[in-house]
């Protein structure tokens, strides 16, 4: 922390982060011209071609220029293993280098917030807040909306192995649905994206880009946020790093931190709020004590299974074609079709992994493609992958800083497998997978496992190798709880416990996890962060 700082100027609300929740909330909030907002985003702009080329994800997660490439504590559910943690660190967040996956879960998800004690969060609540910032492919409905700022459009390829794979499934007993996003989300389709023409489009595409020229937002790029200023309990600013220098902004009205699940909590800490022994221990000054600032973290653990085929085209084996790439490229350059245009995942299914379960539990993203990791290269052979993840978890796991300094790295324990029943739903799902993967719809493509593998049989066998392949699914959430109980952090209008003046706003408040992708959500609690925001002055 800096010894002095400069004022950077004064400013009706002030916003931690450009994320998915941080682009919709300057919008909103800078719609009024006498209302003056300032956003600040520890990233850089997002002028490089592959944050808005759709496979550029795999060029953008890992990379540090883009990515916060975070790791976590060594897990024992994961048999002790450390894994990348990706978050995006550009305009639009994870919005710019994510899958693009416009999912909102499941009705079932947001009556439980309701229920749990937070009015107004029901999923009747937030279903014309969804459509408010939706320009859907198909138009305005009563499910969707159509003329919002967030282009939701259909996929533009399909692959033979990826229809069959959705024919077995069906064999499995899962059926075919036009549309996951209707509050049930049971069945199997081909996902809608958040892109327009082929191109990605970002948080910062929809909602910061058509308004950069309103004098009354202020967006400053490489801001390293250190803590928020009090005045004994009220918040009255923010203090930043920006080209080597320390700054402070002060904040008539609120300060707002939508730095989502890993970035929210280091500001916090930082700040003096949250465990009292946490900041005893690294000489912070204590503003409230806090203790849920940094528990309940809750992510989709992800096993990806990896089938060899023959007889199918694939991105594997077209990526060993210098004449494939370059046609892949022209296609791209002058119509915007074509394989560069791919989310990670085009077809998904929810299904329930075990007939014990009331309604669908698991999630699969399907891929005409596999590889070890993101960031390494694709696997010489044809193959797809059918990655599966439990999308309620029970394991809950933490985040804490592990110093007041800017430059050090958060502790992230994620507790994967950690519950019973957790560690049931792994189980269940590699034995469904290997259901759907036995089907006839796939015969002819002779698919052949190649992770886990096929001699891991037994509950101790998959047990370890569901430990062994697990891996994040990019979906942290849960770290600044939304709620009245002791781990609680915010209030059901995302106020701060305990302070005044201070809101959290993003991924980090829902107190469960949603069924399904987290981007779409996450702006959810911006839009509805907003209404409640602007209803307050």
């Amino acid at each position: 922390m800096a010894e002095t700082t400069t004022l950077y100027g004064n400013f009706d609300y002030i916003i931690a982060g450009a994320g998915s929740a941080g682009c919709l909330l300057a919008n909103r909030l800078s719609a009024d011209p006498a209302c003056r907002v300032l956003l600040l985003e520890a990233g850089g702009d997002d002028k490089w071609r592959w944050l808005h080329i759709p496979v550029g994800y795999l060029y953008c997660i890992g990379n540090p220029d883009t990515d916060w490439c975070f790791t976590t504590h060594p897990d024992a559910g994961l048999n002790g293993r450390s894994i990348a943690y990706p978050r995006g660190r550009v305009l639009g967040g994870s919005s710019a280098i994510n899958g693009m996956i416009y999912m909102r879960g499941q009705r079932e998800d947001y009556d439980g917030w309701k229920a749990a004690g937070n009015a107004g969060w029901g999923w009747d609540d937030v279903l014309p807040l969804f459509r408010k910032f939706e320009s859907h492919y198909a138009g305005d409905s009563a499910i969707h909306g159509g003329t919002g700022e967030l282009r939701v459009e259909q996929q533009r390829l399909r692959w033979a192995i990826l229809d069959a794979f959705r024919e077995a499934a069906e064999e499995a007993g899962i059926p075919k649905i036009d549309d996951f996003n209707g509050g049930n989300n049971e069945g199997s389709s081909y996902f809608q994206v958040t892109q327009k023409k082929g191109v990605r489009f970002s948080a910062a595409s929809a909602f910061l880009r058509p308004i950069k020229e309103r004098s009354n937002l202020t967006v400053i790029t490489n801001a390293m946020i250190d803590r928020v200023n009090f005045n004994g309990r009220t918040a009255q600013g923010l203090q930043f790093r920006h080209n080597d220098h320390f700054f402070h902004a002060n904040a008539t009205r609120e300060v707002i931190l939508s730095a989502g699940a890993i970035g929210s909590v280091q500001i916090l800490q930082r700040s003096g709020i949250g465990a009292g022994d946490l900041m005893q221990s690294l000489g912070i000054p204590l503003i409230h004590h806090l203790p849920g600032v940094g528990r309940n973290l809750q992510d989709h653990l992800q096993l990806r299974m990896i089938y060899k085929i023959s007889k199918a085209r694939t991105l594997n084996t077209m990526m060993q074609s210098p004449l494939a790439k370059a046609y892949m490229g022209l296609q791209y350059a002058l119509l915007k079709k074509g394989p560069l245009t791919m989310a990670p995942s085009q077809l998904g299914l929810f299904a329930r992994s075990s007939s014990r379960q009331s309604r669908a539990n698991v999630e699969y993203h399907v891929q005409p493609l596999s590889l070890e990791k993101f960031g390494e290269g694709l696997h010489p052979f044809p193959a797809f992958t059918a990655s599966v993840c439990n999308i309620r978890p029970t394991s809950r796991g933490t985040v804490a800083i592990v110093s007041p300094s800017l430059e050090s790295r958060p502790d992230i324990l994620c507790n994967y497998l950690s519950t019973d029943e957790d560690v049931q739903v792994a189980l269940d799902s590699i034995r469904l997978t290997r259901r759907i993967a036995a089907a006839s719809a796939l015969e002819k493509y002779a698919p052949q496992e190649w992770r886990p593998g096929p001699l891991a049989k037994s509950d101790d066998d998959l047990i370890r190798a569901a430990s062994n392949i697990g891996t994040t699914i990019f979906h942290p959430v849960g770290t600044c709880k939304m709620g009245n109980d002791d781990m609680a952090v915010v209030d059901a209008a995302l106020k701060v416990h305990g302070v005044e003046g201070l809101r959290v706003v993003d991924a980090s408040i829902m107190p469960t996890i949603t069924s399904g992708n987290t981007n779409a959500p996450a702006m959810l609690i911006a839009e509805k962060g907003a209404q409640l925001i602007l209803a307050s002055r």
